[in-house]
C-alpha cells in the first residue's frame, strides 16, 4: 500500500509538471531554438542518448531547433593519430592546410554522424551539413597568423528554414568557407552565435561543462544583461573561457536573438528545463 501511494505521489508530481508547462509549451510554439552542443555531454553515450532525446521532444512540441556542435578533443585526438603537429599562437592553434583537412573530417563527418544518428534513433529525422552546404556560413580569415580558422562574414539560412519546413532537424559542423572557396574552421559557439542571428532566433542555448555565469562570490546569475556582463568582465569576474561565451552571447543578441542562455549541458534534460520550467536553467542573457 505504501509503495502505491509513493507511485500515486509521483504521478501527481509528474502530471502537474506537465500542466504547469503549458504557457511554455504555448510560448515557443513555432520557436527558432539554436543549441550549440559540446563539452563533456558529446563524448558520453547516455548523455548523447537524453539530449538527443529531448531535442526530439521539443520539436514534437512545435519547437524548431537547429544544433551546432564543437569537437575540439576529438580533432586533437586524431591530430595526433595522424602525427600531424601543431603550433599555437596566444594560446590558439594555428589551422594549416593539413590541420584544417582534418577539422573538416572529424568535424563534418565523425561527429556530425553520430549526433545525427543519435537523433534519428530516437525518433526525430535529423540531417548533416556544415555551413560550407549552400554556401550557409561565408567567412573572413580570423587572423592571417591562424591560417584557416575563419569568423563568419555571412550567414544564408534559407536552407535551414527548408528544412525546418519539412520536419527535418539540421545539424550543423562549424565549418565555413572563404570568398574564394577556401575551408574555415570556425569556433563552435561562434558558428552557433552566427547562426543563431542569421535565423533570429528566440533562444541561443550555449551548453557548457559549467553551471552559467558566476558572481564575485561564486553564484551563479540567473538573468543578466549586457550591460552587466561589460561591468563584470572589466572586473575581472568573466574571466578565461566564459569571455568568449558571453562575447559570443552578446553578438547574437545584437544581431537580433532575442535572449541567450549559458547553461550546464551535463545536467540531466538540461535544455527543457530552461525552456518549459519556471526556474529554467543557467544564466540568460537579454538586451534588456
Amino acid at each position: 500500500m505504501k509503495k502505491q501511494t509513493a507511485m500515486n505521489r509521483d504521478w501527481i508530481a509528474t502530471a502537474r509538471t506537465l500542466s504547469q508547462a503549458l504557457p511554455y509549451l504555448q510560448r515557443y510554439d513555432g520557436a527558432r531554438v539554436v543549441i550549440k552542443f559540446g563539452g563533456h555531454a558529446m563524448g558520453d553515450a547516455a548523455s548523447m542518448e537524453s539530449f538527443a532525446r529531448d531535442v526530439v521532444l521539443m520539436q514534437q512540441v512545435g519547437v524548431n531547433p537547429v544544433i551546432v556542435h564543437g569537437g575540439g578533443p576529438m580533432i586533437n585526438e586524431m591530430l595526433e593519430r595522424l602525427d600531424i603537429k601543431s603550433e599555437f599562437v596566444k594560446g590558439k592553434r594555428v589551422t594549416d592546410a593539413a590541420t584544417v583537412e582534418v577539422v573538416e573530417m572529424v568535424l563534418s563527418g565523425l561527429i556530425n554522424k553520430r549526433i545525427v544518428q543519435a537523433i534519428n534513433d530516437q525518433g526525430g529525422r535529423a540531417v548533416g551539413l556544415s555551413g560550407k552546404d549552400a554556401s550557409m556560413i561565408v567567412c573572413d580569415p580570423a587572423a592571417p597568423e591562424l591560417g584557416f580558422v575563419g569568423n563568419p562574414a555571412q550567414v544564408n539560412a534559407d536552407v535551414l528554414h527548408q528544412l525546418h519546413t519539412a520536419g527535418i532537424i539540421p545539424v550543423v559542423a562549424p565549418i565555413g568557407m572563404g570568398r574564394s572557396g577556401e575551408t574555415y574552421n570556425i569556433n563552435g559557439d561562434t558558428a552557433a552565435g552566427a547562426i543563431a542571428a542569421g535565423l533570429k532566433a528566440d533562444r541561443l542555448l550555449l551548453l557548457t561543462d559549467v553551471a552559467g555565469v558566476k558572481d564575485a562570490e561564486g553564484h551563479v546569475l540567473t538573468e543578466m544583461t549586457p550591460q552587466q556582463i561589460d561591468e563584470l568582465t572589466a572586473r575581472g569576474v568573466i574571466a578565461g573561457g566564459m569571455i568568449p561565451k558571453t562575447e559570443t552571447a552578446l553578438n547574437a543578441i545584437r544581431g537580433g536573438v532575442r535572449a541567450v542562455v549559458i547553461l550546464d549541458g551535463r545536467a540531466p534534460n538540461a535544455c527543457l528545463l530552461e525552456l518549459f520550467t519556471d526556474h529554467g536553467a543557467g544564466s540568460l542573457i537579454r538586451s534588456r
